[in-house]
Order: C-alpha cells, then sequence, then structure tokens
C-alpha cells in the first residue's frame, strides 16, 4: 500500500522514530541510566518501591480532532497519569508512550504529540523513558501512557481511597466543573471562547493542568483517603465511600459557589451539574481529619458522624445532597456507558 506524503507510512518506524527521538530530546534525570533507543530502560529506583499507573486516550472517544490538537492530547494524557500518582501522594519518576495509530497518520501530528508529552512531562520533572509504536486499521488513532513514580518527599505510606473515617473533612485541591463546561461548550460547537470564564473552561477541557504537589501534601498533612477526580466528583467519592465504608455528605454551598464561578460559560443548573458530575478534572478529592486540612483546598463536605452511619447502615456507603443519596451511575463518565 501506497500512502500519502508526511504520513507515518511513508516514513516507517525508522523515520518516526528518529523524529520522536528528536522531539523528546534526552532525558535529564540523573536517575536514567538508560533513555530511549535500547529494548529497556533503566530507571534507578531510590525509595525501594515504585508505584505505577497508565491511561489510554482514543480518538473518537476521548477526544475529536475537529475539538483538540496533538498538543491538547499530549499534555492531557500526561496529566491523567501524574495526578493518579499525586493522589496516592506520589511524584512521577518516569513515563513511557505507546502510540498506536493509522499509517495515514500526518507525521507531523506525532511529532507534535510527542513534543507536547515531553514538554508537559519535562515542566513536571518527569522523564519519557521510552515507549511503543504500532500501526492500527485505517481511522484509530490511540495514545497510551504508563507512568512510574514514587512517594513524595517525607511521605511515609500510600494516601488509598479507603481509610476515610466518621468526622473527616471533605475537600477538594480545586475548582471542579471546569472540564465538563468546556466539554459543553465544544458540543454546542463552541471552539473559541467568548468569555474568561469560557477560555477557562476550554482550557481545562482540553490541556487540563493540576498542580501535583498537592498530593504529597495532602498526604504529609496527614489526608485519610484520596484519589483524583477523573469520572465527576459525585462517581469518584462514591468509590472512595464504599472503599472506606462511609457517608459523605456534600456541602451544597461549597458546590454552588464552585457552580457560581463558571457562569456565564455555562447557566447555573448546568454549572451545578457541571461540579457534580464532570469528567476529566484531575483535580484531588481527599479526606482530613479536621484541623488538617492544607491551605488552597476547598472543603465541600463531611464524613457522616458514627450514629448516622449507623442509623442509615441500610443504605449502605455513598454520597448524599441535602438529606438525598446521590445515584453514581446518574452522571459522570464511564468508559463503556458513556
Amino acid at each position: 500500500m501506497t500512502y500519502g506524503p508526511g504520513s507515518l507510512g511513508q516514513a516507517g518506524e525508522a523515520g518516526v522514530l528518529r523524529e520522536v527521538f528528536a522531539a523528546l530530546g534526552d532525558p535529564v534525570s540523573p536517575d536514567v541510566l538508560v533513555g530511549p533507543g535500547d529494548d529497556t530502560a533503566l530507571l534507578r529506583v531510590r525509595r525501594g518501591a515504585v508505584l505505577a499507573t497508565t491511561d489510554t486516550m482514543v480518538r473518537g472517544r476521548d477526544w475529536l480532532d475537529e475539538w483538540s490538537s496533538a498538543t491538547d492530547v499530549g499534555i492531557k494524557v500526561v496529566t491523567q497519569n501524574l495526578a493518579d500518582l499525586a493522589s496516592m501522594g506520589g511524584v512521577g519518576t518516569g513515563l513511557l508512550v505507546s502510540l498506536v495509530a493509522d499509517p495515514g497518520l500526518p507525521l507531523a501530528w506525532a511529532r507534535e504529540l510527542t513534543a507536547a508529552i515531553g514538554g508537559a512531562a519535562g515542566r513536571s520533572g518527569v522523564p519519557v523513558l521510552g515507549g511503543d509504536l504500532s500501526s492500527a486499521p485505517s481511522g484509530v488513532v490511540m495514545v497510551s501512557v504508563t507512568a512510574l513514580g514514587e512517594l513524595g518527599d517525607g511521605v511515609t505510606r500510600p494516601v488509598l481511597r479507603a481509610g476515610a473515617r466518621a468526622g473527616d473533612l471533605l475537600a477538594v485541591s480545586g475548582q471542579l466543573g471546569r472540564s465538563g463546561t468546556g466539554w459543553l461548550l465544544l458540543r454546542q460547537g463552541v471552539l473559541s471562547a467568548r468569555s474568561d470564564p469560557e477560555a477557562v473552561a476550554l482550557e481545562h477541557h482540553r490541556r487540563p493542568v493540576t498542580d501535583l504537589q498537592r498530593g504529597p501534601e495532602a498526604a504529609r498533612a496527614g489526608a485519610t483517603a484520596m484519589l483524583d477526580v477523573s469520572d465527576g466528583l459525585v462517581r469518584d467519592a462514591d468509590r472512595l465511600a464504599r472503599a472506606s465504608l462511609v457517608r459523605l455528605e456534600l456541602d451544597d454551598d461549597a458546590l454552588r459557589s464552585m457552580a457560581t464561578a463558571l457562569v456565564p460559560a455555562a447557566d447555573l443548573a448546568d454549572a451545578v451539574t457541571q461540579v457534580l458530575s464532570g469528567g476529566e478534572e484531575h483535580e484531588l478529592l481527599a479526606t482530613f481529619p479536621p484541623g488538617c486540612v492544607p491551605d488552597g483546598w476547598t472543603v465541600i463536605g463531611r464524613t457522616a458522624d458514627a450514629d448516622a452511619v449507623d442509623a442509615d447502615a441500610r443504605q449502605g456507603p455513598g454520597v448524599w445532597l441535602d438529606g438525598d443519596k446521590l445515584d453514581p451511575a446518574q452522571g459522570g463518565w464511564d468508559h463503556f456507558g458513556g
């Protein structure tokens, strides 16, 4: 088969790798003993234990070319992975990147993607160690990143989803609803911002950037449970509640204040929905003992006291708002259910 000029197929694997390595540059971390180019990278492990996570983005499912550039995809896939490490109280030590693509994909797209991944990783102090290339049927493009990490300085144990206790405060590391509102705008055909709130929403959906130090910060402050808000507040908070066997009660005033910040990018009702169920936020959600919430985190609820949990034991753990138990299946993101 003959592929068009400037495509992956025309360049061939060796040509693609030359472009990829050139876009990445050399790893700058002294812990990378062998970087890209050999069959396997060699990374020094300083803490004696390794965190590992992976995320995949699929064209047509996780992004549309009409909405997102290769740079957008590269930044988002790095943020997704590093936020997962941060949610355990960790920091990244290396990334492995795989590109599975139609050979007709423009080589320039792959080069731009690689430069974006390398840039986003570099800004976080995380080297790209290597990865894999594979061809795919017509139209298919998938980008996968595996992130390796370790616990942050001063963190003695990972913070799990299980661990929240009765009387803890529930807090989030940043504004919720931005990515979901950006997605809503794109579906409405708004590709360019008409106001500052729209610019914030579109930017966070396309290129989410999270303060990754918030994870180790929370762990050092005594967070009892934590996770990354990737599938929506209610859906992810329900996961934390079930893992910890607690009841989480959301604060309506705190959530409404977050929603108000999204107006006029969305009307208030839509903004409230996105705060509760918008996905791909990649802020951190954690529970803390009273008096331990770090500066810059926003308290959005609490765990019910022991008596309240016992009284509602028939309903099991979950998430409540204004006295009603919320259904995590209503809203949020499900990779197979939508």
